[in-house]
């Protein structure tokens, strides 16, 4: 069934007397055997399944309205309505109805509309009441009749009533007349009974009188009415800004008549909905629902118009473009997509999909991506604002197209790069734009809403583009104002708070702050990635810089950054931490803080708070080591004294398991079970973390699969066997009862000396100068303390490293082995 005047779409109104589109479809009027009669049936133009099946009752009240709308209620609280392409179309299938209602076709209402809660009281009123009388149409009335209409708001049948009246008389166009010879006698007690009829007809809610009064013959007169409101001392010039001060713009000329026709009448009623007639009380609300519908309709039917229209359209993108169109023109046209933007959003989601399908199509991205490089603002913000729709719309269509585009551009014109850079060199003081851009990346990188299909997943493809193209534009202003220049001026412990690492700049520390709450919301979403970037660039290191900052905001950004991390309780940021010293900038900050009870104190407090109940083991021991002394002053919270219990505790456990593990080992010296082998392992690193001050040895993640260990079996069992008999010889030697003598201790100037060191394989170091000697020393030290432990659980790890090492870039190399 192609014939388009059988095409349709089919709405429900929803509970907030919104209409929800239920589908697009053919209609036919047939007789069903299982409904007893001739029936409206819709099949769906996409699969032939059925949108609707609905028996036409003779008792039913059919409306057309819009000569393409037929709108009925099948039940309380389930209104529907027909919306067809074409006007033969709905006269056809209008003229069935009335066929099986025994109507004549020109009316416009099949049936009176009755209240049912008013229905009996309506039967037992007199046939002769069957329409209100209404008074002549003459200046002396204006009164009577202003009456009449508010009286009849209260009762639904009396206001139906009073509608086809209005309707059968033309009174409408009389009124109207009355309008003009008031103002023309200055008859001010006219216009105000003008106002309250013109006002009270509105509220009668109905659609055909709405035809009447918003056509380009009335509208102007009906505002004319709405600017005499009684309340008023002086009436409102509705009229003037109208016709003087809104202007119609056409970019390009639309040549349907019908479609400019539509945009006004749409623009003129929104402006009376919106503006002139008051905000309706909670016992108005529902008076106004059939504007609403009216304005809903017009909407649907422009955007489809203009999105049929694919030369007009074609026309715009062509201008757009275009180099050679002038600045005015362009923000225009700019301004012209943003409004057609914002219209789409009254369509159903079906409408919507279709609709920004044909402007994807038509290649509203690329043309985006032009225009929000330009220097015009007003032209990046409407650039600005159509991105946003087209991101909340589909992120994967935009994420397509930025991975399409990098096979065949430079980096630097990356659509996602020029949306980053506009955050950047956002010149608004309060960074308005930048913060609506930096929501927009956020969506574009959440990992939630992308999609996972059997041939390609579309996150981890989008991250690796992410991460490889645009992570360092993205991060050039935070690594350009911490840089090592600036560093090496404060390398010294303790802060400065004048030093010129921090931006003083309030706009520059803002847009930090924002580039660091992207960052954070990375680490929390995306795993690998980030890790390895932020071990790849030091980048912790860099952003605890900004503790120093004189803007509180910024330091707690910074903070909190480093919080997110510690959350993950992740062993390799762990070790990335400890062996960086990055405490030491977050303890300054809270020193120098002093006795202030702020939001930065109860911050850091927290921070260290986590790590105590988590009971994270290397950073506790971490912290108490080089930091205990500077913090044991602070007793107003329990937490430094009790990370310093835990601490203790585990000292005691793990000198416990020294003495016990060589007796273990010996009784399942033949134990094959994976499992078994795996809690050694992680006996013996646990064990070194203790040994040497947890910031040499790198211990085995918790999330290692058991798989990986019987590869290495049979090597396990033939060194454990050489080294079985060095066991007894190289026991620790015993200071005192239940301790032992721990020969290495990991101060903050080793730290700094060796905090450049690359935690990842391929990481470039940071700052080499002056680490040199002091890593030896730490070397050195290491490799006593080891001395004394080799061979107590010393399975052949040191070569599974090694090799492990050439295709693992995360592990790092122990600097004792």
């Amino acid at each position: 069934m192609s014939d388009t005047r059988r095409r349709v779409k089919v709405y429900t109104l929803n509970e907030d007397r919104q209409w929800d589109d239920r589908g697009t479809g053919h209609v036919s009027s047939t007789y069903v055997e299982e409904l007893k009669g001739m029936s409206l049936l819709v099949r769906a133009e996409s699969d032939g399944s059925l949108l609707l099946e609905s028996k036409i009752n003779p008792n039913t009240a059919y409306q057309k309205q819009q000569d393409t709308l037929i709108v009925w209620s099948e039940a309380e609280n389930y209104d529907l309505a027909l919306s067809f392409q074409e006007k033969a179309g709905c006269d056809e299938i209008w003229e069935k109805i009335c066929q099986v209602q025994g109507k004549d076709p020109s009316v416009e209402v099949t049936q009176d509309l009755i209240d049912e809660s008013e229905e009996e009281r309506f039967e037992e009123m007199p046939e002769t009441s069957h329409l209100i009388d209404l008074p002549t149409c003459e200046l002396n009335k204006l009164e009577e009749i202003a009456d009449l209409v508010t009286s009849v708001l209260s009762s639904p049948i009396r206001r139906e009533k009073l509608a086809l009246a209005l309707e059968n008389e033309g009174y409408i166009k009389k009124l109207l007349q009355l309008f003009q010879a008031c103002e023309n006698l200055e008859n001010t007690e006219g216009l105000h009974h003008l106002y309250e009829i013109i006002r009270g007809i509105l509220f009668l809610n109905k659609a055909t009188l709405f035809e009447v009064m918003f056509s380009d013959e009335c509208i102007m007169d009906v505002v004319g009415c709405l600017e005499y409101d009684p309340a008023l001392a002086q009436p409102k010039r509705h009229r003037e800004f109208l016709t003087k001060t809104a202007k119609f713009k056409e970019v390009i000329p639309i040549t349907d008549s019908e479609l400019r026709q539509k945009i006004h009448q749409t623009y003129r009623v929104q402006y009376i909905q919106d503006i002139i007639l008051p905000t309706p009380s909670v016992f108005e609300e529902n008076f106004l629902s059939t504007l609403t519908s009216f304005i809903f309709f017009n909407k649907v039917e422009i955007v489809s118009m203009l999105q049929e229209d694919e030369k007009f359209l074609s026309e715009v993108f062509a201008q757009l473009t275009d180099e050679a169109t002038d600045d005015d023109k362009r923000r225009e046209l700019v301004n012209f997509f943003k409004e057609f933007c914002a219209f789409s959003q009254t369509l159903q989601p079906q409408n919507r999909d279709a609709f920004f399908k044909t402007l994807a199509k038509l290649g509203i991205l690329p043309a985006l991506e032009i225009v929000m490089g330009m220097d015009d603002l007003q032209v990046r913000s409407a650039a600005t604002d159509i991105f946003s729709y087209l991101v909340e719309f589909s992120p994967s269509m935009v994420r397509e197209f930025v991975m399409q585009e990098a096979q065949q551009s430079d980096d630097d014109i990356l659509l996602i790069n020029v949306v980053i850079e506009q955050m950047i060199c956002d010149t608004d003081p309060e960074l308005g734009g930048a913060v609506q851009l930096m929501g927009l990346l956020r969506t574009l990188i959440d990992p939630e809403n992308m999609l996972a299909t059997t041939n390609k997943t579309e996150k981890s493809e989008f991250l690796n583009f992410f991460y490889n193209h645009c992570m360092h534009v993205l991060t050039a202003p935070l690594l350009t104002n911490t840089s090592e220049d600036k560093c090496e001026k404060d390398n010294i412990v303790g802060s400065n708070k004048n030093n010129t690492i921090c931006p003083d700049n309030y706009q520059t520390a803002q847009l930090l702050a924002l580039i660091l709450e992207l960052l954070t919301f990375c680490v929390e979403h995306h795993t690998y990635h980030i890790k390895n970037y932020i071990m790849n660039k030091d980048l912790l290191r860099r952003v605890l810089v900004l503790m120093n900052s004189k803007h509180t905001f910024l330091a707690l950004c910074a903070l909190r950054f480093m919080r997110r991390i510690i959350g993950l309780k992740d062993e390799f940021y762990n070790r990335y931490i400890t062996k960086g010293n990055l405490f030491e900038p977050v303890i300054n900050a809270l020193l120098d803080n002093g006795t202030r009870y702020n939001l930065l104190n109860s911050a850091v407090i927290e921070l260290f708070e986590f790590i105590r109940v988590e009971d994270i083991k290397s950073l506790t021991a971490h912290i108490v080591e080089n930091f205990y002394k500077a913090l044991e002053s602070i007793e107003y919270v329990q937490t430094f004294k009790g990370l310093k219990t835990k601490y203790e505790q585990e000292k005691d456990r793990q000198n416990q398991k020294l003495n016990s593990v060589p007796s273990i080992l010996r009784s399942n010296r033949f134990r094959r079970d994976a499992k078994a082998l795996e809690e050694d392992e992680e006996m013996w690193f646990n064990e070194d973390e203790e040994e040497e001050g947890k910031v040499v040895v790198a211990p085995v993640e918790k999330s290692k699969p058991e798989d990986d260990f019987p590869d290495n079996y049979e090597k396990f069992m033939e060194t454990k066997k050489a080294k079985e008999s060095e066991d007894k010889e190289n026991l620790p030697k015993r200071t005192s009862p239940g301790g032992f003598k721990f020969t290495f201790s990991y101060s903050a100037s080793a730290a700094n000396g060796t905090n450049s060191k690359s935690v990842v394989a391929q990481t470039p170091p940071a700052t080499s100068n002056g680490s040199s000697s002091k890593t030896t020393n730490l070397a050195t030290s290491v490799t006593a303390t080891k001395g004394s432990l080799v061979g107590l659980v010393d399975y052949p790890d040191d070569e599974e490293e090694d090799e492990e090492e050439e295709t693992s870039p995360r592990k790092r190399p122990r600097l004792g082995s």
